[in-house]
């Protein structure tokens, strides 16, 4: 007895956003600024500074507790970064630059150009993960 067959992945892929010819050649005219960063020599370190950094300063608050400390790391780390990472979209400064090719694109999506799985994205999910 055959069910219904299986498939090879249960990633679907799909293009966002309109494909014209005109925003593919804005998206390809300047490098993009605004994703290009996440592949920059330390930006990924810059991630676990800021953690410790605002252990740092949450743990001055008097009558913090350990736990209730790393929560409120924890929880802000999030919400900062749903925030950058998936909230707001388009380019935030000079949009101009790009014509309007990344106005409804978000920053997760601008990263290595829509791409999944690539190293900068699975370290940049690990990190809340592991928090």
């Amino acid at each position: 007895m055959r069910g219904r067959s299986r498939s090879s992945s249960i990633v679907k892929v799909e293009e966002i956003g309109d494909s014209s010819v005109e925003e593919s050649l804005d998206r390809s005219a300047f490098p993009n600024l605004n994703a290009n960063w996440v592949n920059v020599k330390g930006a990924w370190v810059i991630h676990v500074v800021l953690i410790f950094f605002g252990k740092l300063v949450i743990d001055t608050i008097p009558g913090m507790t350990q736990q209730l400390s790393w929560t409120t790391v924890n929880l802000t780390y999030l919400a900062l970064t749903y925030l950058m990472f998936h909230w707001v979209t388009g380019i935030p400064f000079d949009p101009s630059l790009h014509g309007g090719a990344y106005d409804d694109l978000t920053l997760w999506e601008q990263i290595d150009d829509g791409a999944q799985y690539t190293p900068a994205k699975k370290w940049l999910f690990s990190v809340p993960v592991v928090l």
